[in-house]
């Protein structure tokens, strides 16, 4: 089976300035992710699995280590020295990520949203309104609420709109941040079935998940984080 993402002892840490005191947040993290499964990343809280999602996707830019992602577009591509035009083409193309929070663009609506995400990968116009449809009304957000701006949503319902969002672009690697948080678990149910049906497609997904139980039966592999490292 092929590689698709392999990080090489990655690292990085946060200087608190007011302290004048460096927080090291992971220390030679090293993992292998093959094309179509789901591994799962866990830990406590602060151990540094956020971290990793986010140095893959470039919201922060490792310190030192290699992450070599297998990408349609270039091949394959050391993410830690990508430039900030690659890094946004890939998220475009074929990375997703979903986090609990909601970030949005300004008095853009709910469906705006899905389907601007949708259009975003090349895919035309019908079946972005399709597809946007058919998203919405899987996590059951209100109609009403399909052409009112997030900022006014409840926190359960920005984030379906959110893992809606992420899942309508169907990216070839998914990243998940704890991205059932909050919500009940009948809308995790939706999720699982909507993971389940990537996966069927052919995603690859790494996810963090507090919530164990959710991740059986889902999950190919898992590591396990403490203090910034990987447990053998």
């Amino acid at each position: 089976m092929q590689a698709i993402l392999s990080i090489q002892k990655l690292s990085k840490s946060f200087m608190l300035h007011q302290k004048n005191k460096r927080i090291r947040a992971i220390e030679d993290v090293s993992l292998t992710l093959h094309e179509g499964e789901f591994i799962g990343i866990t830990g406590k809280s602060g151990s540094g699995k956020s971290t990793v999602l986010k140095c893959i996707h470039r919201t922060y830019l490792p310190e030192a280590g290699e992450i070599w992602y297998n990408s349609r577009l270039y091949g394959p591509i050391d993410l830690a020295q990508a430039s900030e035009r690659i890094m946004i083409e890939l998220r475009r193309e074929e990375i997703g990520y979903v986090s609990q929070f909601l970030n949005v663009m300004p008095r853009t609506t709910a469906k705006e949203l899905v389907k601007h995400a949708i259009v975003e990968t090349g895919r035309d116009a019908d079946y972005a309104e399709r597809e946007t449809v058919r998203m919405l009304e899987h996590f059951e957000l209100d109609r009403e609420l399909w052409d009112s701006y997030p900022a006014t949503f409840s926190g359960g319902e920005k984030l379906r709109l959110n893992i809606a969002r992420a899942m309508a672009k169907r990216p070839r690697l998914l990243l998940l941040d704890e991205p059932t948080a909050s919500l009940d678990e009948a809308s995790k149910g939706k999720v699982k079935v909507l993971i389940e049906q990537l996966m069927g497609e052919g995603t690859t997904m790494l996810g963090i998940f507090h919530d164990l139980e959710f991740m059986n039966h889902l999950c190919s592999r898992e590591y396990r984080i403490r203090d910034g490292r990987v447990l053998a």
